[in-house]
């Protein structure tokens, strides 16, 4: 069954726009004023397709961006809709918005080794332009939207979108159902569950969650992700504690997920570990 760029209204007035490359999702939100896109993709290319799939919806301009984080795959297709749709805002974490405009047009090197390197590294780069701290909250006419930093995870710059009228947390990459979620080199893994709790604090039983990849999920679904997020940062603490040395942890651990997914954050768990939580091995 084709799912590549099917728009599906997961609640009212709220469409998920599903793309198969690196199973992405893309989300509008609709108000009397016009549509919220959140996340534009990763690449020109691509961008054309999604700005051509919502146009085919109808459902009216978009009249703001909003940018979950700033991995490439979820904002370089920013130059595109704001050529279409002209000097819109474009919202993200303060922390996400810096390091966009940190790349002045570069694009990450890693990307040389994707399968579509050449389309990604032709697309311009255009940064979100409106940053925030902690919360934001969108007036779309007739119902408002709040953007929210609830703390450091799958980066140090993460944002939910909350859609209180509907029911629906758009949660980035915080969340993931096509696969477990990234721990990158940027990745926060001793503050993740945490920040996931927060995030739960913000739903219901009957929550619609769009993660950033994969299909709509309910909040048991991230309630099981935030238990196995929660097993990896006690792992890491307890394993420190023992005095075990970051080169054995991921040998000597019991992981919830393959040890070859969580080598960026025991490291990174090990370097953020306060001094009186490691111990030196013994000998």
């Amino acid at each position: 069954m084709k799912t590549d760029g099917i728009i599906t209204e997961v609640a009212p007035r709220a469409w998920v726009a599903h793309y198969d490359w690196m199973a992405v999702n893309i989300t509008l939100i609709g108000g009397d004023d016009g549509l919220v896109m959140v996340d534009t993709h990763g690449s020109e290319k691509q961008a054309r397709v999604v700005a051509d799939d919502v146009r085919r919806l109808g459902a009216g301009p978009i009249t703001a961006l909003v940018n979950t984080h700033d991995h490439w795959d979820h904002w370089y297709g920013n130059d595109v809709l704001l050529t279409e749709y002209g000097d819109l805002p474009v919202h993200a974490t303060d922390f996400a918005l810096d390091r966009m405009v940190a790349t002045q047009g570069r694009h990450d090197p890693h990307l040389a080794d994707n399968s579509r390197a050449d389309e990604i590294l032709a697309t311009t780069l255009r940064p979100a332009t409106r940053g925030f701290s902690s919360v934001v909250a969108l007036d779309l006419g007739d119902r408002v939207i709040e953007l929210i930093h609830p703390g450091r995870g799958h980066t140090a710059g993460d944002l939910v979108v909350r859609v209180p009228d509907a029911d629906v947390i758009v949660g980035g990459d915080l969340v993931e159902e096509s696969d477990k979620p990234f721990i990158g080199d940027d990745s926060f893994p001793l503050e993740w569950p945490l920040t996931l709790d927060l995030v739960m604090g913000l739903m219901t039983d009957a929550t619609v969650v769009v993660p950033g990849h994969g299909k709509v999920i309910d909040r048991d679904y991230v309630q099981d992700q935030r238990v196995e997020l929660g097993i990896i940062a006690e792992t890491i603490r307890d394993l420190a504690s023992r005095g075990v040395p970051v080169s054995q942890a991921l040998e000597q651990g019991e992981w919830p997920w393959d040890p070859a997914l969580l080598a960026s954050a025991v490291r990174l768990g090990y370097e953020h570990l306060p001094r009186a939580q490691k111990r030196l091995p013994l000998v």
